[in-house]
C-alpha cells in the first residue's frame, strides 16, 4: 500500500526528468527506499543492482559509510555560507586538490551546481577571456557531431542531440559542428586512430577559415556518453590541443561523465597526454551524493579577468555555489581515491567486467561495436522495435538491475565496488533482458 501511495503521490506532484510522463500509465514509477553499495532497495525489497550508477554520478556505492560520515562531522560545522565574500576550508581543499591533480596546470575552480551550469561558465569565461584581451569578435563555439554537453541554453548550443535541442533551436545561437571521431566509422583497413585523424582534419580544415570568430572547441574526452557511449582514440584529444594552440582556439574537456576515473586515468584527457584550457566537473566528484560541478581554468585565463575594474570580472554566480556539504563529499571521495588505490584497482575491475561481458555478448548475433574505455562498456543492438530500450529497462529492472539504454545501445557504467558477484549479477540480468526485448 504504501508503494502505491507513493507512486501516486508522485505522479500528482512530481514532473519526473528526461520523460514523456504520460509512458508512466504503463511503465510504472520504481519507488526507492534505500541504497546499499551497488544495490537499490523498493518499497517492495526489491534488490536493482545500479548498472549505471544512477545517471553516472555513484562511484563508491549508495550510502557510502565514509562519505556519510564526512558529511556528519560537516553537518555539525557549516551547511552553507555563500561564496561572494566568504570562504571555507572544504572549498579551498578541494580546489587546492584539484589543481593538484592536474599538476597545478589548471586551478581557480570556479563552482556551481550541475553539469550544464559548468558548461555554460566555461562557454562564457571562454568568450569573456578574448573580450577581455581585446578580440571581442571571438565568441562562437565548435563542438563534434553527436556531442551533448547539457540541456541549459548554451549549453544546447553546442550540443548536438536533436531530442534535446530542436524544441529550443529559437532560442539557442547555435555553434558549428565538426565531425566526431567515433571509431565505430572506420572504413575497411582503417583503424580507431585514423578515423581520429581524419575528423581532426576536418576541424583544422573548419578552424582554418573560421578561428579568427571562435573562442572554444568543447569536446567529451575519450566517450562521448549521451549520443550512445561514442568512443574513440586518444589520437583526436592530441591532434585538437595542437590546432587549437595553432589558431589560437580555447579547448574546453568537458569531464562531467567521463572524469573521476571512468575511463582509467581521473581525468580522460591524461590517456592522451594534453591538458585543455578549461576542465568541466560534475557527477561523480560529490561521490553521487549532492549537487556540485566547477570549472577549473589555467592561469593564462584567470589573470585576464585580474583587474580592477568590476566589469573586467567573471560576474556570474550560483546561490549554492561551492557549498560546504557538497565540497566535504567531494574531499571523502578524493580520500577514497588516494587511499584504496581506485585508479589501479579499477583496471582489474575493468578486465573482469569486460571479460564476462564479452563472453556474453559479443559474438551475439543481434550485437554489433562491442567497446570498452575504462569503467565504461557498451554494445549496440540490432533491433527494429521503436520501443526497444522500454523493452529492455523493464526486463532489466524485473531481473533484478537497473540498466537504461540509450536508444540501441546497451552500456554498463557501474560503481567502483563491484565484486564478481555483482558482476555476474549484472551481465546475467543484461542477457535476460536483451533475450525478452528482442522477444
Amino acid at each position: 500500500m504504501h508503494a502505491r501511495s507513493l507512486l501516486d503521490r508522485s505522479l500528482k506532484s512530481v514532473w519526473h526528468p528526461c520523460t514523456q510522463m504520460k509512458q508512466h500509465e504503463n511503465l510504472p514509477l520504481v519507488p526507492i527506499v534505500r541504497g546499499e553499495g551497488p544495490w537499490l532497495i523498493d518499497a517492495d525489497g526489491r534488490r536493482l543492482l545500479d548498472g549505471i550508477s544512477s545517471w553516472w554520478v555513484n562511484l563508491f556505492g549508495h550510502c557510502n559509510p565514509r562519505i556519510n560520515a564526512a558529511l556528519r562531522d560537516q553537518l555539525e560545522r557549516l551547511e552553507h555560507v555563500m561564496l561572494a565574500g566568504f570562504t571555507h576550508e572544504p572549498v579551498v581543499q578541494l580546489s587546492e586538490r584539484l589543481a593538484a591533480l592536474t599538476g597545478h596546470r589548471l586551478g581557480h575552480a570556479f563552482y556551481a551546481s550541475d553539469g550544464a551550469s559548468a558548461t555554460e561558465i566555461a562557454l562564457k569565461m571562454s568568450a569573456h577571456y578574448w573580450r577581455n584581451v581585446g578580440r571581442p569578435e571571438k565568441s562562437r563555439f565548435v563542438s563534434l557531431a553527436g556531442s551533448y554537453h547539457g540541456e541549459t541554453v548554451g549549453a544546447l548550443a553546442v550540443t548536438d542531440v536533436a531530442i534535446f535541442r530542436d524544441a529550443y533551436a529559437p532560442l539557442v545561437r547555435a555553434g558549428s559542428i565538426v565531425p566526431t571521431p567515433d571509431a565505430r566509422v572506420a572504413e575497411p583497413g582503417e583503424s580507431a586512430a585514423d578515423v581520429a585523424r581524419r575528423a581532426a582534419a576536418a576541424l583544422e580544415a573548419h578552424l582554418t577559415e573560421h578561428h579568427a570568430e571562435t573562442a572554444a572547441l568543447i569536446v567529451e574526452p575519450l566517450v562521448q556518453g549521451a549520443s550512445g557511449m561514442v568512443m574513440y582514440d586518444p589520437e583526436y584529444l592530441r591532434l585538437a590541443r595542437a590546432l587549437c594552440d595553432r589558431y589560437e582556439v580555447h579547448l574546453v574537456a568537458d569531464e562531467i561523465a567521463v572524469g573521476c576515473g571512468r575511463t582509467g586515468t581521473f581525468f580522460a584527457c591524461e590517456q592522451a597526454g594534453i591538458w585543455p584550457d578549461f576542465i568541466c566537473l560534475s557527477k561523480g566528484i560529490s561521490g553521487g551524493y549532492l549537487p556540485l560541478s566547477l570549472v577549473l581554468a589555467t592561469d593564462t585565463i584567470y589573470a585576464a579577468f585580474y583587474d580592477d575594474a568590476t566589469t573586467r570580472g567573471f560576474l556570474h554566480s550560483h546561490s549554492y555555489t561551492g557549498n560546504p556539504l557538497a565540497c566535504r563529499a567531494a574531499l571523502a571521495t578524493l580520500d577514497i581515491f588516494a587511499q584504496d588505490g581506485v585508479l589501479a584497482a579499477n583496471r582489474g575491475l575493468a578486465q573482469r567486467l569486460g571479460d564476462a561481458a564479452r563472453e556474453r555478448f559479443a559474438e551475439h548475433p543481434a550485437v554489433t561495436h562491442f567497446r570498452q574505455r575504462g569503467m565504461i562498456l557498451a554494445f549496440d543492438v540490432a533491433s527494429a522495435q521503436p520501443d526497444f530500450s522500454r523493452r529492455f529497462f523493464s526486463a532489466a529492472l524485473e531481473n533484478g538491475v537497473l540498466l537504461r539504454p540509450i536508444g540501441n545501445t546497451v552500456y554498463f557504467m557501474p560503481p567502483y565496488v563491484l565484486d564478481d558477484s555483482h558482476i555476474a549479477h549484472l551481465v546475467a540480468g543484461a542477457a535476460a533482458a536483451l533475450a525478452e526485448a528482442l522477444s
